[in-house]
């Protein structure tokens, strides 16, 4: 999928007495753009997963040197390109959002959207699990409850696929790694610069891909229509767009809207799935599914009560005289 940041939790940081009517509009217009990604990949046919992917890495690199070229903010990167530990971080983060990107198109591409959807749900709860496992983090008994149920949900939907739901768990775990990643380098690397450190890292291996397919199969670009190669030059700002959006929802919206939010787009993909490409759901994928959203009601319980404990203690302490 599109190169988005962490999974917010919302009981991380203080929350705004107030919502932001444009930070509304701009966190469900990221999540939105998001959803119907599988759309857009589709409409590349016959583009294939390896080219697709090789042209949204350069076209996301040729964009955002056009934006930070238009916001005249070269000097700022310049001075993050003169950080070695932030270059070879962002090349690590480069590596899995590649991995991200090439599993969601090919799973598109092959008439599995609902499981690069399911990918996108358990991702909070992979998010909390390698908080354990990376960051050593506690969890409390809400949220392993959470993460028991979402354990079981993915052995039912293994027993109902015949196979692990690989798909899924290369997209939640590589989008799960590549949030921590981004989280080590904080607010010190903004989202264009990010997505421009990470193409550059990229575009030789993208370079490799288009010229494996040219002497393969052939590449499409200008071969098929008018339309469709104005889709796939339309790569680099279908990817970057939707990652500015989410930024500018970020500043202005309480994280806990954000968490909530960020289920529109995994939620749309699952609709486009079932409803659009009418891709098969017997019972034991229903099951799989309901679990997974089960656990994610179990989660979103513990981060919205987290968020009102915090709140009432930093309201006692105020009150508190000296």
């Amino acid at each position: 999928m599109s190169s988005r940041p962490q999974t917010v939790n919302p009981s991380t940081a203080p929350q705004p007495a107030h919502v932001s009517r444009a930070g509304l509009a701009f966190a469900i217009g990221s999540y939105g753009l998001w959803g119907f990604l599988p759309v857009y990949f589709i409409a590349l046919a016959p583009a294939g997963p390896v080219e697709i992917v090789g042209w949204r890495v350069l076209l996301s690199l040729a964009f955002c040197a056009l934006l930070i070229t238009v916001t005249r903010a070269w000097r700022p990167f310049a001075t993050l390109v003169r950080d070695r530990r932030v270059v070879l971080t962002m090349g690590l983060a480069g590596v899995l959002i590649f991995i991200n990107w090439q599993t969601y198109v090919y799973a598109t591409l092959s008439n599995q959207v609902v499981e690069a959807a399911l990918g996108y749900f358990i991702n909070p709860i992979v998010t909390v699990f390698l908080g354990v496992l990376v960051l050593r983090e506690r969890l409390n008994a809400t949220q392993w409850v959470a993460v028991g149920i979402s354990i079981v949900a993915v052995i039912v939907l293994a027993i109902g696929y015949g196979q692990l739901p690989w798909i899924a768990l290369v997209l939640a775990f590589s989008f799960g790694f590549y949030g921590l990643i981004k989280k080590r380098v904080g607010p010190k690397v903004d989202a264009v610069s990010g997505l421009t450190l990470e193409t550059a890292w990229l575009a030789p291996l993208a370079v490799a891909q288009l010229v494996l397919v040219a002497m393969t199969t052939g590449l499409t670009m200008g071969t098929v229509s008018p339309w469709h190669t104005t889709l796939l030059l339309l790569a680099g700002a279908v990817t970057a767009v939707p990652l500015l959006l989410f930024a500018a929802a970020s500043r202005r919206l309480p994280l806990i809207y954000m968490g909530f939010i960020q289920y529109f787009a995994p939620f749309i993909q699952f609709l486009v799935g079932v409803v659009v490409l009418q891709e098969p759901m017997p019972p034991e994928r229903w099951v799989g599914f309901g679990l997974v959203w089960l656990a994610l009601i179990v989660l979103t319980f513990d981060l919205v009560r987290g968020v009102r404990t915090s709140r009432r203690s930093a309201a006692e302490a105020i009150e508190e005289p000296i």
